[in-house]
């Protein structure tokens, strides 16, 4: 589906469903902006944008398949960026999905190109349907708009993520099991996909002042503080990254320590039934007993191999096995 917005700097209003045929007349005029939005598109509709823009075919192809790195590429009069939103769902055995956007940016003209529905252009759409806020500072900022509410969506799902993590530390100290083990792993694999997604975005706008296309002047603060969020996710991804880490290590030595100590209290009373195995077995193969036919015999030898059982125990808690 194809959806265009343009920005009139003449008349200072909002126009839509601009057909595309007569697209050098609306691009015409520098200060007007177009933007062109593509989603759950076909073939057809790629080719078609693609032709009336003159985007070069290996753009083209990278917008039909999945690129899980964020890439910025300059071509003779636009730049094609591949960036990710992400999509949240503990429920499924990949929390994290990455959605692919690819954005055209050209001298007055913003192309966005994505097979799923993303809410953050949604929000735009309707902005511009009616404000022109967003449009009228230029393509730069329109730009930013648009990476700015797909980083603003990584901070809930932060949120959610360390109090998990905060959930799982009070956890392995009072209850742990085979789901508490379970829980870390995919904790560690959706911090990894997120740190996968997160810093190659983080490189395309780390340095503004050398950045491949123009940003103006009044813009700069606005992608200075996009290089912020970026900056605040990926450092608290590489400290929830470093917390799993560490909760992982305590958990194994929690287990490790209990597993320890289970067979500590195995081996004393092994080691506390060796000689009562013995004596029993000894006379067990038809020795005979001193005064076998007198009761007092077995009563001798069970009192004997009761102190010598209670004298083992005290051994033992005296060395502080027990």
């Amino acid at each position: 589906m194809i959806k265009t917005y343009l920005y009139d700097h003449t008349e200072k209003k909002m126009r839509h469903d601009i057909s595309l045929d007569n697209l050098h007349q609306v691009l015409a005029h520098k200060e007007n902006l177009l933007w062109v939005d593509l989603y759950n598109f076909s073939e057809q509709e790629l080719k078609y944008v693609a032709n009336a823009f003159g985007f070069h075919e290996l753009a083209v192809e990278d917008c039909m398949h999945y690129s899980p790195r964020a890439k910025l590429d300059k071509y003779d009069d636009y730049h094609f960026l591949v960036i990710h939103a992400i999509r949240y769902n503990e429920e499924r055995d990949e929390e994290i999905m990455l959605v692919q956007l690819n954005i055209f940016l050209g001298e007055n003209y913003v192309v966005t190109v994505h097979k799923n529905t993303l809410p953050s252009l949604g929000r735009m759409a309707k902005i511009c349907l009616t404000d022109t806020k967003v449009s009228n500072k230029g393509k730069d900022f329109f730009l930013y708009s648009i990476i700015d509410g797909l980083v603003d969506e990584y901070f809930p799902v932060l949120d959610r993520i360390g109090d998990r993590i905060e959930d799982l530390e009070d956890e392995i100290y009072e209850k742990p099991s085979r789901e508490t083990t379970d829980e870390f792993l995919a904790l560690k694999r959706t911090i990894l996909t997120m740190r996968r997604a997160i810093t190659p975005q983080r490189k395309i706008f780390y340095n503004i002042s050398s950045s491949s296309f123009a940003i103006s002047e009044d813009n700069q603060p606005y992608y200075l503080d996009l290089k912020d969020h970026l900056e605040r996710i990926s450092d608290t991804i590489d400290g929830y990254k470093d917390l799993v880490d560490g909760a992982l290590a305590t958990y194994s030595s929690i287990i490790s320590a209990r597993t320890n100590e289970t067979m500590r209290v195995l081996t004393v009373i092994s080691t506390i039934f060796m000689p009562l195995t013995f004596v029993t077995g000894f006379f067990g193969m038809n020795v005979p007993l001193p005064d076998q036919d007198s009761v007092w015999s077995t009563v001798s030898i069970t009192i004997g191999l009761i102190l010598v059982s209670m004298w083992m125990i005290v051994i033992f808690r005296q060395k502080k096995w027990m």
